[in-house]
């Protein structure tokens, strides 16, 4: 577990949101909000977070759909402490269970009308991290393929996986989807415009059948270049990132 003073108390989505994070580790930064906010969850139904972390994403969800039955499954025992944590300080009810997805605990295996998901996105042959649990956290040490199945294997039928990964893994993850997950949706996450995507945002559904779209990409800052300290977004990705928007427009 992490000591008290390791941790930070930190604020998303302009404070109507706070996590306490490692100072040193895996730290959530725009792709747990933005997984958020892709997931088409509505009031009332259930929602699996696969690799909850701290709960960025499954928190940053509730903070925008109301009455969700929240559950999360988390491999390092201390994210997972975190987890709980970070729900009960923001008042949100969540179960969170330690343990891997090839082995899905038993006290997390029924059906979800969702399963939302930031798989670990660094080759497993690169450098590793210094710091153990954030190696852990960011080395892709299961294939992108098993995360698919597993979250297919607890979706109810009509339910949606939502996940958030880099560019080079969308070959393993569409070749996974079938014959369970159909009706693939894949949105391009840009950092500015006419720059290539580094990461993307895959839905599918259980028992789908529509055909394939890429959307047109989703552009998170405006202007050719950084400038300076400011983080200069895009209104639409200000929106998201800032006032906790949802992403359904973008996946018309």
């Amino acid at each position: 577990m992490f000591p008290d003073e390791a941790l930070s108390d930190d604020k998303f989505l302009m404070g109507r949101l706070r996590l306490l994070q490692p100072r040193q580790g895996y730290r959530a930064a725009t792709d747990p909000v933005l997984l958020a906010a892709a997931c088409p969850a509505t009031a009332g139904q259930s929602v699996l977070d696969l690799g909850c972390g701290a709960g960025a994403a499954a928190l940053c969800l509730a903070a925008r759909v109301p009455d969700l039955s929240l559950a999360g499954l988390e491999l390092q025992p201390g994210y997972a402490d975190l987890a709980r944590r970070n729900a009960a300080r923001n008042c949100v009810a969540m179960q969170v269970e330690c343990g891997d997805i090839a082995a899905i605990p038993r006290a997390l295996r029924r059906g979800f009308d969702h399963v939302i998901a930031n798989p670990p996105y660094y080759h497993a042959a690169g450098s590793p991290s210094p710091v153990a649990v954030r190696d852990t956290a960011l080395r892709t040490n299961t294939p992108i393929a098993e995360w698919v199945a597993a979250a297919a294997t607890r979706l109810n039928p009509g339910g949606w996986l939502t996940m958030i990964f880099s560019t080079p893994n969308l070959p393993e993850a569409l070749a996974a989807l079938p014959p369970k997950l159909g009706s693939p949706l894949v949105l391009p996450l840009a950092p500015r415009d006419g720059r290539e995507a580094p990461r993307l945002i895959l839905r599918a559904r259980k028992g789908g059948r529509a055909a394939f779209r890429l959307l047109p990409p989703f552009v998170l800052h405006q202007g050719p270049a950084h400038d300076g300290d400011r983080e200069n977004y895009t209104p639409a990705a200000n929106a998201v990132l800032r006032d906790g928007a949802d992403l359904s427009a973008a996946f018309r």
